[in-house]
């Protein structure tokens, strides 16, 4: 997968996995990462679909309505190359935290939704249910920020809530953050998700 990976300066720190949304690329949430922590390391990804020459992490058959069966695979996909790049990078797997927007949040909570330890927490900016009717894995000691928008005309608030709820009943510590906006990523969501990620232990 196309990425970019910045050692950081404390290598005690987690290793943050950036996830655009859809359009973007991996320099796109870069900035956010210095703003959460800027002595971690970065890993910075690409998404390997194309929609009309947009990047995507997934496919989705419309607005809305997840391609389930690609779903599965790209995370499958994902998990394998996170576990590539632990031993290629030499960073910590068990310390890996992803900072996802949109689609991106999607593939996060993909990633939680079907492995057990794939990720040590998450931010997740304007996600949405990635599946449904599906057990998850034990999420006990896994810590997740949603930041959600009152407005947001792609991921209505019952999404959120319903996402929080579906996390929590995996046993996940969950907070959500809302801002009365819509869809798109603001400075005062960014900057909740760093007060939430500096109370992390």
């Amino acid at each position: 997968m196309k990425h970019i990976f910045q050692k950081g300066k404390d290598p005690s720190k987690p290793t943050l996995l950036l996830l655009h949304g859809t359009g973007g690329t991996e320099k796109d949430l870069l900035p956010l990462a210095g703003m959460v922590d800027e002595d971690a390391s970065v890993l910075s990804v690409r998404g390997n679909v194309l929609e009309n020459g947009m990047p995507r992490f997934f496919r989705r058959l419309a607005e809305g309505v997840f391609d389930e069966e690609d779903l599965i695979f790209r995370t499958a996909e994902l998990k394998q190359f996170l576990d590539d790049s632990a031993e290629q990078y030499r960073f910590d797997r068990q310390n890996v935290i992803a900072i996802g927007y949109s689609n991106g949040a999607n593939i996060a909570a993909s990633l939680l939704f079907h492995y057990q330890n794939a990720l040590k927490a998450a931010i997740l900016h304007h996600p949405m249910v990635p599946r449904r009717g599906i057990e998850l894995p034990d999420l006990s000691g896994t810590s997740i920020f949603i930041a959600a928008g009152t407005n947001d005309p792609i991921c209505a608030s019952e999404e959120s809530t319903e996402l929080q709820a579906l996390l929590e009943k995996a046993n996940a510590s969950v907070k959500l953050h809302w801002e009365d906006r819509g869809h798109q990523l603001t400075a005062a969501e960014v900057e909740a998700a760093a007060q939430w990620y500096q109370q992390l232990s």
